[in-house]
């Protein structure tokens, strides 16, 4: 039996990883690993892009800036999800805001090492996209469409440090993200719906909140209308292999969410809504593999 000091112990520690949501970190670095192998430098040995020092100093700095992000929008958003995430809330309030801001200072500064080993322009890349993330959730995300673009923009830029080390310019890139950054946007949009009651309360300007339900809806319908430029792109213009069937799965998982956001009404709908897009993110960064199942193997032997 564990101890009350040890309890005390284990429910601090899930309460960080809760605040610096850890399972969407590993999912970012593994899909900065994926992308890596299969898609901005398929055609170097395995080996030199799994224990290339430079890819992994770029992913640690990445994973540093963004748990440090997700700690500074906790800081700034406590009362907020107080009223729309209560549970979630008290186990983050284990953690006091003062270790919060302690935790942030720190993990922007690992961020930065990190980022040294590479470069000074990787410097000064991860210093600026740390500034950009205080700066979002200080002021940019209470307010409509340029909070949502920006979230959307800083959720993709782990990836365009990796894409800018690699020097891919391919066309099929930009389609992939395009992809990705509709996805995000739709994610954003649908929290707002799902934290509306307490946007109202904390008089965040919100899309929802300023515009109302009914345009929120119809902004998600165009957005899920215009991923189908980009997965029809990727469908008929370049070689994907069997992540065919992946895009295949993600019109059908679109079409079924815009069939639940036309007919719900309640938080509880716009939370499935927000798990439908969360789901066909990270189908998307396993379903990278796809792209090429025999690589992994010619490229190991």
């Amino acid at each position: 039996m564990l101890s009350r000091k040890q309890k005390y112990f284990f429910l601090k520690f899930f309460s960080l990883f809760s605040i610096v949501r850890g399972y969407n970190i590993l999912v970012i670095a593994l899909a900065q690993y994926l992308t890596s192998i299969y898609i901005l430098a398929p055609n170097l040995p395995l080996r030199e892009v799994l224990f290339d020092p430079n890819l992994l100093m770029l992913v640690l700095a990445s994973a540093s800036a963004i748990a440090g992000g997700y700690i500074i929008n906790s800081f700034y958003d406590s009362e907020k999800d107080l009223i729309n995430r209560p549970h979630k809330t008290m186990l983050d309030k284990l953690v006091s805001q003062q270790t919060k801001l302690s935790g942030y200072f720190v993990l922007n500064f690992l961020s930065v090492i990190f980022a040294s080993y590479v470069s000074f322009r990787a410097v000064v890349f991860f210093s600026l996209y740390i500034f950009g993330i205080w700066f979002y959730s200080h002021k940019l995300k209470k307010y409509p469409f340029i909070g949502n673009l920006v979230a959307a923009t800083l959720a993709v830029i782990p990836f365009f440090a990796v894409f800018i080390y690699y020097s891919n310019f391919e066309v099929v890139i930009f389609v992939h993200a395009t992809f990705l950054f509709l996805l995000i946007s739709m994610r954003e949009l649908t929290k707002d719906l799902e934290n509306l009651k307490g946007d109202l309360a904390q008089n965040y300007r919100t899309i929802p909140v300023l515009y109302g339900v009914k345009v929120s809806k119809q902004m998600l319908t165009i957005l899920s209308v215009a991923t189908l430029v980009p997965t029809i792109l990727l469908l008929t213009r370049f070689e994907i292999g069997y992540m065919y069937f992946y895009f295949f799965g993600s019109i059908i998982a679109l079409a079924v969410f815009l069939f639940i956001l036309w007919n719900s009404a309640r938080k509880i709908h716009y939370v499935i809504l927000h798990n439908i897009l969360k789901l066909i993110i990270v189908v998307g960064v396993f379903s990278i593999v796809l792209i090429n199942v025999d690589l992994l193997l010619n490229r190991i032997f």
